[in-house]
Formats: C-alpha cells, structure tokens, sequence
C-alpha cells in the first residue's frame, strides 16, 4: 500500500467508530499547525480560503480550476488525509459533476462533499437532480479505483426553508441510498435535530459542523452518535476577528493593544521547523 492509498485508508477507518474532529485550515500555514496539534485528518474550507482571496463566501464564487488548485496546496501541506469541501461540485448537471470529481480524486484527497444548494439565493436543485448528482458523483469515484469517501450535504438549513429539518432528513435519506458514504446538513444546533438526522441515516456516519459556540462538547455529540465533527470557516473567522480587532484599533484608537495577544516567533518558528513536510 502506497502513502496516498493509506491516508484514504485511514481515513476511512477514522469513520467506522468513535467520533472525531476533522478542523479546516484555509491555507498551508495552519494546515501545517492543525497537524502539530495532533489532529487525524482535515478539511478544506471554501469560505476560509475565499476570505483569504478577499472574496466572499459563494457556491459560484470559485472557477473549479482555483479550487483544485487550492485542494492540492492543502494535500501536499502536510502528510495527513484531506476532504475537500468541493460545493457543488462546480457544475449543475450530473456529467459535469462526475467530470469535476474525477479531476479532485485524482489530486489526491481522501474525501470529497458534494451540496445541493445552486447558488442561487433561497434555491437547492429539485431532489430527483441532487440524487442523481450524487449518484453521479459515486459512479465516478468508484470508476477511479480509489478509496475515496463521497459526503452529501443538503442544505436546506443554510438557504433558509421554512422546514429545514423535514427537508433535510428526506434529502440525507435519500442520498445516502444513492451511495453516499457520509451525510452532512450545516445548520442544526440542537441536541433534537442532531439526533434525528443520526437516525434518519443509520448506520451511515453523521458529520456535524459547530460554526461556534453551540454549548456542546465533542463528548456531547459523541453521546448524540455523531462520527464526525468539523467546524467549516470558524477558525478562520476567529483568526479574522483579531486581526479585525487589532487593525480597527489602530486606525481608530491609535492604539496597539490589540496586538498584545500576538504568537511568538519563536513559537511560530519550533512549528513549522518541526513540520517540514
């Protein structure tokens, strides 16, 4: 077994028990870190990496060619398995979808996510195209080979419906019947909502997303049957949030207390040192 088949390997295994954290670095920097800190695997992060671009957070925002091309920095940035949040797979109909996921397989990822939100304010593809767009992606990865594990995300939470958990468990059940091997549904908070959406969809893995702080503890979604957790833009946003601080108080205050809470170079140095690939 080469290095790429035993990351998608462990991967895989991380799924089969046990609940664990997959983080979203948005470049090579903290990709590098959030392997120091002994995290098993990661995530790509659409809206960390376009923030970083200067550009906001959009399903259509990304050329499929700059988000391969940001995939790849995060696979070859450190030796740990990458699912890639690969939105809607940058096309619309399920041949495009399959073309494009080929392309983020042969990268090198562990894992891909696939949603169904169209861009378009409000709007998710009609349920018999999103199953299909899944089904398509599954075809695809199984054509390749490649242990590569396909998580369908529904977004009914994020667009706004007016019965997100209603929508969300007929569209999780139903594409885990086209073949996905993960299912994911940004939005839900509470302990009730997580919990359906376990067992609409079991024995499949659940991946949850805390964009902050929801009062729940990886412990407390553990005991909800949820296998995988992943906090999306959060920590870039957090990131953002000092250096918003410290930039607005400089310009505003003339002050550089907001600079007080700085990493070290020392520190930052023993990091990356440690992690050369």
């Amino acid at each position: 077994m080469n290095d790429l088949e035993q990351r998608r390997a462990d991967f895989a295994s991380l799924h089969e028990s046990g609940c664990f954290v997959i983080p979203n670095p948005w470049d090579i920097g903290t990709a590098r870190f959030l392997q120091h800190c002994g995290f098993r695997a990661l995530a790509t992060t659409s809206a960390g990496y376009q923030f970083s671009q200067g550009q906001a957070d959009s399903v259509l925002g990304l050329s499929c060619e700059a988000a391969l091309a940001h995939i790849r920095d995060m696979v070859n940035a450190t030796e740990l398995p990458v699912s890639a949040d690969f939105q809607s797979g940058y096309a619309h109909e399920p041949e495009g979808v399959a073309a494009n996921v080929v392309r983020c397989v042969e990268i090198g990822v562990a894992g891909l996510s696939i949603e169904d939100a169209t861009g378009e304010p409000g709007q998710l593809y009609d349920l018999d195209l999103a199953v299909k767009r899944i089904r398509a992606a599954r075809s695809a990865i199984d054509k390749t080979g490649a242990q590569v594990l396909l998580t369908a995300r529904a977004e009914s939470y994020l667009v706004g419906h007016a019965e997100p958990l209603k929508g969300v468990l007929q569209r999780l059940t139903a594409y885990a019947e086209a073949g996905a091997d993960v299912l994911f549904a940004p939005g839900p908070r509470t302990r009730e909502e997580l919990g359906a959406i376990v067992s609409a969809v079991s024995p499949k893995p659940v991946n949850a997303i805390v964009m902050g702080n929801m009062g729940l503890t990886v412990a407390d979604l553990a005991g909800l049957g949820i296998r995988r957790i992943s906090v999306g833009s959060a920590l870039a946003r957090t990131a953002w949030a000092a250096f918003m601080r410290a930039a607005r108080m400089m310009a505003e205050e003339g002050s550089f207390e907001g600079l007080g809470g700085a990493a070290s170079f020392e520190e930052l140095n023993a990091v990356f040192e440690a992690s050369k690939p």
